[in-house]
């Protein structure tokens, strides 16, 4: 694993076309904003084990199963 220390308003490269910014810190809390393609799938890591919680990919999930759970985490969508 990469660990990196970056500031407010500093951002880090995955590739050529990903960029995670740190939008701002608050106390034990981190806002990150990440620019990211369409067609990449971007997830928190609970909401993506839910989805793959039946070994299912995400490309064999239909949509409605997708938003059954965001909506199972109360969460909406991305």
């Amino acid at each position: 694993m990469l660990v990196l220390t970056r500031k407010s308003n500093q951002s880090i490269m995955i590739g050529d076309d990903v960029e995670v910014s740190v939008l701002s810190v608050m106390g034990e809390k981190v806002r990150i904003g990440i620019q990211a393609p369409q067609e990449i799938p971007v997830f928190r890591k609970e909401i993506y084990l839910e989805i793959h919680r039946d070994d299912g990919t995400l490309e064999e999930r239909a949509p409605s199963e997708v938003d059954d759970a965001l909506e199972e985490l109360g969460e909406s969508e991305r």
